[in-house]
């Protein structure tokens, strides 16, 4: 299996930057080989039988470096993109070059429930790439964003405060009512599987819609650049989002 990544040059980032600030985020299309795509795919649909055809997250771990997309967030050019992306919207280097791994599958009943949990996230630069998505009905899972809401904060309570405030049931429930009476008019990005999406995810608030429960929408989500990388209440936050991620993909595995 090739696994050479679509080289994307120096010239390019401040492009994709550029998209990123004017229209909220930018596409690269056809970024995986076929190839690439269905060995992803495969890797999707092995991890999905042992989940009972429910919802499961993985941050990190053999799940994820085992597969294709291990060696992708290792691949020098992914990573030279990623930094460079970063000081292009904040000005200079990140705090860590550490590359956070999400491999998450909505799927059944209880993948609904994992819709329209709006957030921001605590990297700056977000990256989405699409394994499995529906591309036919009304419930195919788009990504909603409100692009660049916010700028980065100078100071990490601040930060948490406006997470607290809007990562909550009530706050996503008003938001969903709004967006569904049109009185909230965000963007709606039909994924393409293989293609990169990236996004300032720290300063847009997304979200997924809901998917029908008989399909599947598979996606790998690589974070970079915690502008407040180091504090307390950053790895307080981290922790809590990985133990609830353990927790949810633990209801649906498999009892000896």
């Amino acid at each position: 299996m090739n696994i050479l990544f679509r080289s994307i040059d120096t010239e390019a980032h401040q492009l994709i930057a550029k998209e990123m600030n004017t229209k909220g985020s930018s596409c690269i299309t056809n970024f995986l080989t076929p190839e690439q795509l269905i060995s992803l795919q495969e890797h999707i649909r092995s991890n999905a039988e042992k989940h009972n055809g429910q919802y499961f997250a993985h941050h990190g771990g053999d799940a994820i470096e085992s597969s294709l997309l291990g060696v992708l967030g290792a691949a020098p050019e992914f990573r030279k993109m990623l930094e460079s992306i970063y000081q292009a919207g904040f000005g200079n280097t990140a705090y860590s070059d550490e590359i956070l791994k999400v491999l998450r599958c909505v799927q059944g009943n209880s993948g609904r429930r994992e819709s329209n949990c709006f957030h921001y996230d605590a990297s700056l630069v977000t990256v989405l790439l699409p394994i499995e998505i529906p591309q036919n009905g009304d419930d195919r899972g788009d990504l909603i964003i409100f692009p660049n809401l916010r700028r980065v904060r100078s100071n990490v309570l601040i930060n948490v405060l406006e997470k607290a405030l809007l990562q909550n049931a009530l706050s996503r429930k008003l938001i969903t009512a709004a967006i569904g009476r049109h009185l909230l008019k965000p963007e709606k990005l039909q994924l393409v599987p293989g293609n990169l999406y990236l996004f300032w995810g720290y300063r847009t608030l997304h979200a997924n819609e809901p998917c029908d429960a008989a399909s599947r929408r598979a996606t790998a989500i690589f974070h970079y650049g915690d502008p407040h990388a180091g504090s307390l209440a950053t790895r307080l936050i981290l922790k809590l989002n990985q133990r609830r991620a353990r927790r949810a993909t633990a209801l649906t595995q498999p009892t000896a």
